[in-house]
């Protein structure tokens, strides 16, 4: 599961629009999860930990995750790591949503280690059977999600098979609370793990 583009030079999407132009004859799916809800599902004390955390989310790793080399040399450039709070509180209504996904790679002052352990706990917690929504594309279709609070996902589809969808985003600003999300973090790029 990821969010979109967190790190992309430290502009954070608010809203992601998609649309399915080219869609698969079976699989191709996108499957949805609300971090809002498997934020408000997990124990207060582990709520209050995570609400001062800050985490590395990095492209190349949740692309080395599928490929070592699937994240060519431009696209590292162009998508560097970027660390931003752990839990994104929505200053209109006050909720609180988990921020992070695939993508995340480390926690601030954590081993890493046991940061990628606890991320792994959040992400299965978070799309436990039952906890998502699985969306089954027909061309023309438009699903608008909340990136501050939704991780998404395509599900598998044959190779051979077409499949094209065409995103819109818009930027989060001061108002959706985007300056209490950046990153104060110790370094500029994330801790490495020795394994």
């Amino acid at each position: 599961m990821r969010s979109d583009h967190p790190r992309r030079c430290g502009k954070r999407r608010r809203i992601r629009g998609g649309a399915g132009a080219v869609v698969t004859g079976r699989g191709g799916q996108t499957e949805y999860v609300s971090t809002r809800l498997a934020f408000e599902r997990l124990d207060p004390a582990l709520q209050r930990r995570l609400e001062d955390s800050f985490a590395w989310h990095d492209y190349a790793y949740s692309r080395g995750k599928i490929a070592p080399d699937l994240a060519s040399p431009a696209e590292r450039a162009a998508l560097p790591p970027q660390c931003w709070r752990l839990v994104w509180k929505n200053p209109v209504n006050g909720r609180k949503a988990l921020y992070m996904a695939s993508h995340t790679c480390a926690i601030e002052g954590m081993e890493v280690k046991a940061a990628r352990e606890l991320l792994a706990e959040l992400i299965e917690a978070a799309t436990a059977p039952g906890e998502s929504y699985l969306h089954s594309w027909r061309g023309g279709d438009v699903v608008m999600s909340d990136n501050r609070a939704t991780m998404h996902r395509g599900r598998p589809w044959l190779a051979w098979e077409p499949r094209y969808m065409v995103r819109t985003t818009i930027s989060a600003t001061a108002v959706d609370g985007l300056e209490t999300m950046r990153g104060r973090c110790s370094s500029t790029r994330p801790p490495r793990a020795d394994t």
